[in-house]
């Protein structure tokens, strides 16, 4: 049994690679692809699976990134948790969810059994996913190596598990990019019995690619509801808001840390020494860092520092920094220095999700590199531009047919080329 699911996984890989299975991210998905086998012989030999019977409740476990504080990734997922119980109803369905951190999602996602989850997921998985009727993979970043292969290796590992087990696998308002070679051979061996329902023709364009099956879909976050509006108008004014300034909402980045990587080096050198401790992320997983990104990043902030300056100076707004997840506050900070002004900070470590939108569908205008920072104030008719790192603002851009609304985070004379897209989103904005 186990020389035939060590020949599946070196095909999957190809003995080229196999050479290369000391680099983490690698050695990650190997684990992930031999336990994934494992667990197609464990269910083909009946032993400790669970099995729907009509009359009983469908468990379905929700993998994701949740528990990080990234805003998107709660909303999406409350809106998730609302549908099935409007479908299911209470009592024909027990949903449960993976957490980064248990108590980062206090107080979130009510009635579902939350279940903190390790760093180090593989035999986690093979352990939990036998215990449900189906996977629902729910973080909108399913399929691509642009953050991290870990990330990937997750939500495409459990997806994986539940087919092996002929359970429902099923990826949830998914965006698909650039994956590595080495990913997409893992995405397209293991995810080709799952359904993945994209958020963008384009998502389907690269899974379709790989054989995998998928439907026409959207982001479930347009659908959230967030706390009353007079919620967001107390919070804007205790942060110096006159009442009737227009507000113009910046939600910055870093885009040139990613991806994040395991290194076990930098690791042993954190914890005895404390170094690399800028870059690192959790556990063994560090950010990029390096010169050359650090010099992009500073021409970054300094471009939207740039238009932000000059678009306060002509219009009297009050400018707002929005972390929409808890490691963009280091993004802020570094925006606000370089601002001659103050920009209150709302950051999503200080704010939960509900009232973090109901900020947003309170401002007049927004500029973003944050996704679901347009998303979710689009629904407030919030007029926006985007300062993009990947193809998810430009692909929400080229649907809402507004292809001249966003800027690559490494353009050129980014700050001249965002006071135009301001100025005209000021002129346009209905």
């Amino acid at each position: 049994m186990w020389k035939q699911i060590f020949k599946t996984v070196s095909d999957v890989f190809e003995p080229e690679n196999i050479s290369k299975a000391l680099d983490p991210d690698r050695a990650l998905m190997l684990s992930m692809a031999g336990l994934i086998e494992s667990c197609g012989v464990r269910y083909a030999l009946g032993n400790d699976v669970e099995r729907y019977r009509p009359g009983k409740p469908l468990k379905l476990v929700l993998a994701g990134y949740v528990g990080s504080r990234n805003t998107g990734a709660d909303v999406r997922v409350e809106e998730m948790l609302r549908q099935f119980r409007a479908i299911f109803g209470d009592d024909h369905i027990e949903l449960s969810i993976m957490t980064l951190d248990r108590k980062l999602t206090a107080g979130y996602f009510r009635t579902v059994r939350q279940i903190e989850m390790p760093v180090v997921f593989p035999k986690f998985l093979y352990d939990e996913c036998p215990k449900y009727h189906g996977v629902i993979a729910c973080e909108g970043s399913m399929f691509k190596s642009k953050f991290a292969n870990a990330l990937t290796t997750f939500m495409a590992g459990a997806l994986g598990m539940a087919a092996a087990e002929n359970k429902l696998a099923v990826g949830y308002g998914a965006e698909a990019g650039q994956m590595d070679p080495p990913m997409r051979r893992f995405v397209k061996r293991y995810c080709r019995d799952s359904l993945v329902i994209c958020r963008n023709e384009p998502s389907r364009g690269v899974l379709g690619d790989l054989g995998i099956r998928t439907k026409g879909g959207t982001d479930t976050a347009w659908t959230f509801e967030p706390a009353p509006k007079e919620r967001g108008e107390a919070l804007l004014r205790a942060a110096g808001w006159d009442g009737a300034q227009k507000v113009i909402a910046v939600c910055p980045i870093n885009p040139f840390w990613w991806p994040v990587k395991p290194d076990v080096f930098k690791a042993a050198a954190f914890h005895l020494a404390g170094q690399h401790k800028r870059e690192h992320y959790r556990s063994i997983y560090f950010h990029h860092q390096s010169e050359e990104s650090d010099a992009k990043n500073k021409a970054y902030l300094g471009g939207i520092a740039k238009a932000l300056i000059a678009y306060v100076k002509e219009s009297g707004a009050l400018p707002i920094l929005v972390g929409m997840e808890q490691l963009d506050r280091y993004a802020c900070e570094a925006l606000a220095e370089r601002l001659p002004f103050r920009a209150p900070l709302f950051v999503s470590d200080e704010h939960d999700m509900y009232d973090m939108v109901s900020v947003l569908r309170r401002c007049s205008s927004m500029i973003s590199s944050r996704y679901h920072a347009i998303v979710t104030s689009m629904p407030g008719l919030v007029p926006s531009a985007g300062i993009t790192m990947d193809e998810r603002i430009r692909n929400l851009m080229n649907d809402r047919e507004h292809p001249e609304m966003f800027l690559e985070v490494d353009g050129e004379q980014l700050g001249e080329k965002l006071m135009a897209i301001i100025r005209r989103r000021d002129r346009e904005g209905e």
